[in-house]
């Protein structure tokens, strides 16, 4: 583990504590960092003191979110019932017993397509299963295929088919573990070969879970997912012991948007809960596919919307499916191809460290001085921000090694060497 113990207790115990997207919460830690965050949730008593309330609030108004209905004594209150009761120590040892364990911010596998979920992100990631923990970093090596529970046999054998052929083509399959659409996913994927020469432990599926880890659910699917277990990862954002809720599994929709570069819905209803995870891949400018099906149909009447509406684009294979990802088979198939995932349309040498970052991360990391340190106010006026977008922007920055703290103010920072003078103009993170 990167991180060290106090980091890693107080970010267990808050994924006990805090549902899945508490953005005060998530305000919170932003404000005070997990393990401060976590001290005042068990220990202070009474109101939060003035200062923290009015920065949390700065923040949440900075992301949309209410001040009325995300009051950080409201927040308090209804933590500090199961603060007297989470036991991060014990829910840690319980998942190393179960040969799995906690991924936290800033660790080396910490997916990077967290970050554009901003105040929404997980506090922390558990995770078990035999298959290696990179292969959640990249975006561009995660497909998500989800659809209706009632799937048809038609929805059955057509996301067979899109899995195993991005399986073929290297691409790890991401899916809820539920019934239906979500398990053929998953077997699909299972029953695929990796490509030549990839490593036997890169799993072919991850499951994204709604509830704690030590159990599988739902129970008609535990069979495959002790095959998940066995062959690939599955992944929660909650505690051991946490029950699956409805309220859990709609959020556990955003971490399988957040996680992929492109989300497939295979078959839905008019008002599928997988259209959410679409709605979710959208709004964060990741592509969406759908899949036709009969007009006569109710199970695809959802993926339908989805296309007519413009929310998605029409996919009938899994070369279409890549094409959309913007790779292709045949460039997969020649040699000095990019390494599965990645997209053939951009040298490897022009990647970022700022891909991936939200809008507003990136006026901030282009306010942030390379020589003489600035303060939030100066960075709050360049950037064109407000202050609690700038505090909670310097933290996701500076997780990502981009922005460093010294005692005058902060300053960027430049994790793989600072970019030669020629073709700065390139450099820039602004989006043109």
């Amino acid at each position: 583990m990167e991180q060290n113990n106090d980091e890693t207790t107080a970010r267990a115990g808050l994924t006990r504590i805090i549902e899945p997207n508490d953005q005060t919460g998530a305000a919170l830690v932003a404000i005070l960092g997990a393990v401060e965050a976590y001290r005042m949730i068990r220990e202070h008593t009474g109101p939060a003191p003035a200062r923290t309330q009015q920065q949390v609030a700065d923040l949440l108004d900075a992301h949309g979110a209410s001040r009325t209905n995300l009051r950080l004594d409201a927040g308090l209150d209804r933590w500090r019932a199961r603060a007297s009761v989470a036991n991060p120590q014990a829910d840690l040892q319980l998942m190393n017993n179960l040969g799995g364990g906690i991924l936290l911010p800033g660790d080396e596998n910490w997916p990077r397509g967290f970050d554009a979920l901003g105040l929404a992100a997980p506090h922390a990631l558990w995770y078990r299963g035999k298959g290696t923990l990179d292969t959640l970093r990249e975006p561009n090596a995660l497909v998500a295929i989800v659809g209706s529970r009632d799937a048809t046999e038609y929805g059955r054998t057509i996301t067979a088919e899109l899995a195993a052929g991005l399986v073929r083509n290297g691409i790890c399959i991401v899916s809820g573990g539920a019934y239906g659409i979500d398990a053929k996913a998953h077997k699909a994927a299972l029953a695929e070969e990796p490509p030549e020469g990839e490593a036997t432990t890169r799993p072919s599926t991850i499951a994204v879970m709604a509830g704690g880890l030590d159990r599988f659910y739902p129970a008609g699917n535990e069979d495959l997912l002790h095959r998940v277990h066995r062959e690939g990862l599955l992944i929660s954002e909650v505690a051991p012991g946490s029950t699956p809720t409805r309220w859990r599994f709609l959020q556990r929709n955003r971490l399988i948007a957040a996680l992929c570069s492109l989300t497939i819905v295979s078959e839905a209803r008019w008002r599928s809960g997988a259209l959410s995870t679409a709605h979710h891949a959208a709004e964060m400018g990741r592509e969406v596919g759908a899949v036709p099906g009969s007009v006569y149909s109710a199970n695809s009447a959802g993926c339908h919307r989805l296309i007519r509406e413009g929310a998605a684009t029409l996919i009938t294979d899994a070369a279409e499916a890549l094409e959309l990802l913007g790779t292709s088979i045949a460039a997969h198939q020649t040699n000095g191809s990019p390494p599965m995932g990645e997209t053939n349309t951009t040298k490897g040498e022009d990647n970022r460290e700022y891909d991936g970052l939200a809008v507003q991360d990136l006026l901030l990391l282009d306010a942030l001085p390379t020589r003489s340190p600035r303060t939030v106010d100066e960075l709050a006026i360049l950037a064109g921000l407000g202050i609690g977008s700038i505090l909670g922007g310097l933290s996701r920055l500076a997780a990502k090694g981009l922005a460093q703290s010294k005692p005058e103010g902060w300053m960027r920072r430049y994790p793989n060497g600072k970019p030669r003078q020629q073709g700065l103009q390139d450099q820039s993170p602004l989006p043109r």
